[in-house]
């Protein structure tokens, strides 16, 4: 840790930091973190809630013996998945991202068009599920928005496992080409 003298000015500072943190990355240099770090699409992570929504359904199915609260269950994971995948579709679109000003106003657009889809969803679920089980119904709901963080957890752990595989089949390589020599 280095020290500071007590009449270094906040320019000096600012400078001195600058210096050191920021650092231009060349295009060559911008594509190799790129490919180090894959963006993880939002239709992993719809697959991932869906998946949820179908255990949670089959559990409450299985555990009380009484398909309607399977139904609930599912009807309520729905109601997060199908909004989301309309979301994750209007923001991948051409449109949002023609420049920062459409993508910020696809965002909000499209964020409002799924809250209203989920609200809308919500309220037809009496009229399409016969005997609704709301607490079923919402366990589904609550499950399937939660079980993003579990996902992104998996989808860490399997980049850091993928990331030790490429450096130990990098060694191996490099140890077989140095025999060779």
């Amino acid at each position: 840790m280095r020290k500071i003298k007590a009449s270094a000015s906040y320019e000096e500072l600012d400078r001195e930091n600058d210096s050191e943190i920021v650092k231009t990355l060349s295009p060559a240099e911008a594509q190799v973190v790129r490919e180090k770090n894959p963006l993880l699409s939002p239709w992993v992570v719809l697959a991932g809630q869906a998946g949820a929504g179908l255990v949670v359904s089959l559990a409450a199915w299985l555990l009380t013996a009484d398909i309607s609260v399977g139904w609930s269950a599912l009807y309520g994971s729905m109601a997060i998945v199908v909004p989301g995948a309309l979301f994750a579709r209007g923001l991948m679109s051409k449109v949002s991202s023609i420049n920062p000003a459409a993508a910020v106003t696809g965002f909000f657009l499209w964020e409002m068009v799924k809250i209203g889809l989920v609200l809308a969803m919500l309220f037809a679920a009496p009229k399409l599920i016969s005997d609704l089980s709301w607490s079923a119904m919402l366990v589904g709901l609550v499950v399937t928005m939660k079980v993003v963080w579990l996902i992104l957890w998996f989808e860490a752990k399997a980049r850091r496992k993928s990331c030790k595989l490429n450096v130990k089949l990098n060694v191996i390589s490099q140890s077989s080409s140095n025999k060779e020599i």
